[in-house]
């Protein structure tokens, strides 16, 4: 009898059943579908209605101004707002994919709203050409619209995501002087080229507009004009309804798949697709339900319709009632037809007989034995597409009676009972009345659960998404934040510190939160009080302190930066403070914290060094000061112009002797002023020389060089000048001046030089000055001077002379010295023998 009871309210077209499911009794009162604009989101989305200005409708005890309202699908008031808009008419509003309301005017405006009725910012239009012409009709589809001007032209916004409308190919010479009879949509998804596709019920015929192209389709069996057209969901299908009171259905090539004519030529005022298997027709009070079959099943109303496509049927919006009308799942309609013999259908009946305590149920068990698992899935899946939730549980219990009689060798999932059970106990929470989302359970797959519980945190319905959240086992972190963040926008009156007590009690239960975006959300809420209290809670320090700083807490995030020990966070915070406060209080600031400070300071040695000067000098800091002057005089010097007698190195010269006078101020760094002040003596010394020689050679080279230099120009008198300011040593003077006067080879005032007294640092240099120079002849004048006579032989046998070089080794009498002589000889066979006589002459004598 159970079965008669269920499928006695289905009805039969072709040898396919359908069934028309009462979801809700309406909760709204005084509304009249006839007299507003509708626009109902699928996957038992809002419901927003706003009275329709194109029509003369009476007033009752409402007010002239018009209200958008927004209700859920069961007719519970979500929220509402007055419509102010300027433009015109409105002449269509959509929900897209992410419940964003979308509403179209006359010139062409898109204004956008939340599912809470607030107005998103910023508002578009479909372009000057839109506003020109006005708009006339428009088509959605997930998200995006296609246009139509009164001047025929086509504008498309192809993802309301990112806006950016565009204008299709011009149907215009196509369509003579009439608008189109009917318009309609290929999804870019399912088109080849990516982009939508138009269809326009043009005179006798349709033609297709993309982009770039208008097409007239070629076709016999076409029927026109059409008065309807309405593309399936897999976008493969189209249904077109033709003057004659023909429904056609063809593929996408317009190939005739099956027609139906219908008892009236009128054109339906909607259409639309019921699945994949049939289309519903509905015109005044008659809903027709049109499918291969040459009879249709029929619905007659007393009150208005809209029709809202699902992916597996049709939802039916009344005054009063909405209704869901589906094809029979194949699994309900093997149990519940009238008649049926099958596996599940003995099973449930099994059941009844258990329950009954009858001995028929194990008879039907042992008829089923061997089809069990079908039967079970049978069971489990016909209860997913059950609304009663008493019908669900009997269908569970029978899948669960039919599973313990499994054998041991079934390969049944047993888990897909409690797999059921979860999901079914999801739909039930949101079908309810008060939350209004009434999911059936391909909907429910196709929406996904991430998806819904999202839905479910913008509608506000923060205490069942937590809960659905932690059931299904996701990240509640999501709804716990949108839910502070929405009790901060609704709690004005409540104060701070009571608040943040409210907040961190619901905050806790999601380890790893972040407590800084909640902050932010205070602080841009106008309670940066709350945003301070609520930060100190964030364990992440590169989220803490960005937002301290947008709140105004620099010494704060000052703090935190530095305990973190991130240069990155540093740096950040410093550049915030420095571009914000004064320098002295900056300075304050950084002073007492040693990390910050370094971090300035290293920053600052490269970048900034004015700034970095005036923070030394406010700490006391003045041989810090010194260093980056005489650094300065370094970097100074690289400029090519100040070497050359510019105005440039007088201030380099400045530099250095103010580093001296600092340096002078601290007893600690006597050598540095000792060499800042003869720096700077040297290079005004310097300085003077180029300008009277005219040679930019002497800047920047030591004193040594200077002096060599002088020497190699003939100016001797400024090479004594700069021993005796230097306090240059003898033995340093005779050095360089030797190699001087070898170097320009003026050999005259060498040997001069030589006589004027004994040198100090005898005359070994000027042998190897000679020598350096090639110039033996030279070097012979001063080799008998040397003293020892190992220098002497050596000498020798570097300009050649074996035979003096043997009598001065004989001398020294030193066996190892005439050994290195001889190697030095190893090509000249005379000098050789040589030196081994005289080392036989010392071996004999007993000299080593």
């Amino acid at each position: 009898m159970a079965n008669v009871s269920v499928a006695a309210e289905w009805q039969l077209l072709s040898n396919r059943f359908y069934r028309k499911l009462e979801i809700y009794q309406m909760r709204w009162k005084h509304v009249d579908l006839s007299r507003n604009k509708v626009a109902c989101a699928p996957f038992g989305g809002p419901i927003a209605i706003i009275r329709d200005d194109s029509k003369i409708v009476q007033l009752y005890s409402e007010s002239a101004l018009r209200k958008l309202r927004i209700f859920n699908s069961a007719g519970v008031l979500i929220s509402e707002t007055i419509w102010k808009h300027p433009g015109g008419r409105l002449i269509g509003m959509s929900w897209t994919d992410d419940q964003t309301l979308i509403c179209i005017v006359q010139d062409g405006t898109i204004y956008r709203y939340n599912i809470n009725a607030e107005c998103l910012e910023p508002n578009y239009s479909m372009g000057k050409e839109c506003f020109e012409q006005n708009v006339v009709d428009c088509v959605f589809w997930g998200n995006g619209v296609v246009c139509l001007t009164e001047a025929g032209k086509l504008f498309c916004v192809a993802d309301f995501k990112d806006i950016k409308p565009y204008k299709l190919a011009d149907p215009i010479i196509r369509m003579e002087e009439e608008l189109p009879h009917c318009m309609a949509v290929i999804e870019p998804q399912y088109t080849v080229s990516g982009n939508v596709v138009v269809l326009l019920g043009v005179g006798d015929g349709i033609v297709t507009v993309d982009d770039d192209d208008v097409r007239q389709v070629e076709s016999d069996d076409l029927r026109g004009p059409v008065q309807k057209l309405a593309v399936s969901h897999n976008g493969r299908i189209l249904a077109r309804f033709t003057h004659d009171g023909y429904l056609v259905m063809s593929n996408m090539q317009f190939d005739t798949i099956f027609e139906y004519q219908c008892e009236s030529g009128l054109p339906p005022e909607q259409m639309a697709w019921c699945g994949l298997d049939s289309v519903l027709l509905y015109r005044d009070d008659m809903l027709l339900v049109v499918g291969p079959s040459e009879y249709c099943i029929s619905y007659i109303y007393d009150e208005p319709v809209i029709l809202i496509p699902e992916c597996d049927g049709v939802r039916i919006l009344s005054n009063t009632t909405l209704e869901f009308l589906q094809r029979v799942p194949d699994s309900t309609e093997s149990i519940f037809k009238i008649g049926s013999t099958s596996p599940a259908s003995l099973l449930v009946d099994a059941l009844d007989h258990f329950d009954r305590r009858s001995a028929k149920a194990d008879e039907n068990l042992r008829l089923i034995r061997t089809s069990l698992p079908e039967a079970v899935e049978a069971c489990v899946d016909a209860a997913g597409h059950e609304f009663d939730v008493s019908r669900q549980r009997t269908l569970l219990r029978a899948a669960s009676y039919g599973q313990a009689f499994f054998g041991f060798g079934s390969n049944f999932q047993r888990d897909c009972i409690q797999e059921m059970c979860k999901t079914l106990r999801v739909l039930n929470a949101v079908r309810d009345f008060v939350i209004g989302v009434p999911l059936s359970i391909q909907q429910y797959k196709s929406l996904t659960a991430p998806v819904l519980i999202g839905r479910l945190i913008n509608a506000h319905q923060h205490l069942l998404a937590l809960r659905l959240s932690e059931y299904l086992g996701m990240n509640q972190e999501v709804v716990i934040m949108h839910w502070a963040c929405s009790k901060i926008t609704a709690s004005l009156a409540i104060p701070d510190a009571t608040l943040l007590e409210i907040l961190l009690d619901k905050l806790k239960i999601c380890k790893g939160i972040s407590y800084a975006a909640v902050a932010a959300h205070a602080d841009k809420s106008g309670r940066r009080k709350l945003a301070a209290m609520l930060v100190e809670y964030e364990s992440r320090s590169s989220k803490q302190i960005p937002l301290l700083l947008s709140i105004g807490e620099e010494d704060t995030a000052l703090t935190k930066a530095t305990e973190s020990g991130d240069p990155d966070l540093v740096y950040l915070v410093l550049f915030h403070i420095w571009l914000k406060r004064p320098a002295l209080e900056f300075f304050g600031t950084i002073q007492a914290r040693s990390f910050a400070r370094d971090l300035f300071i290293t920053y600052a040695r490269s970048y900034k060094h004015e700034f970095l000067k005036d923070f030394f000098l406010s700490t006391g800091q003045l041989q810090d000061v010194a260093f980056l002057l005489w650094k300065e005089s370094w970097e100074l010097g690289k400029n090519p112009m100040a070497s050359k007698g510019s105005p440039l190195h007088g201030p380099r010269i400045k530099l250095i002797e103010k580093a001296q006078n600092l340096f002078s101020e601290t007893k600690e760094h006597t050598f540095e002023s000792k060499a800042a002040e003869e720096h700077a003596k040297l290079l005004r010394i310097q300085h003077e020389l180029e300008v009277s020689t005219k040679q930019a050679i002497f800047v920047d080279s030591s004193i040594s060089d200077t002096i060599r230099t002088c020497i190699v120009l003939g100016n001797h008198r400024a090479a004594m000048k700069v021993k005796t300011e230097f306090k240059v040593s003898e033995k340093r003077w005779y050095w360089l001046k030797v190699f001087a006067l070898a170097t320009i080879r003026d050999w005259d005032a060498l040997e001069k030089f030589s006589k004027e007294k004994r040198p100090p640092i005898g005359y070994r240099p000027f042998v190897e000055a000679c020598i350096d120079a090639d110039e033996k002849g030279e070097a012979l004048k001063y080799i008998p001077k040397l003293g020892d006579p190992r220098e002497r032989a050596e000498a020798y046998a570097r300009i050649g002379m074996a035979k003096e070089a043997a009598d001065a080794a004989s001398q020294a009498k030193d066996g190892e010295l005439l050994g290195r002589l001889k190697l030095s000889f190893a090509q000249n066979t005379a000098a050789s023998s040589i030196f081994d006589t005289l080392r036989d002459r010392l071996s004999f004598q007993g000299v080593s």
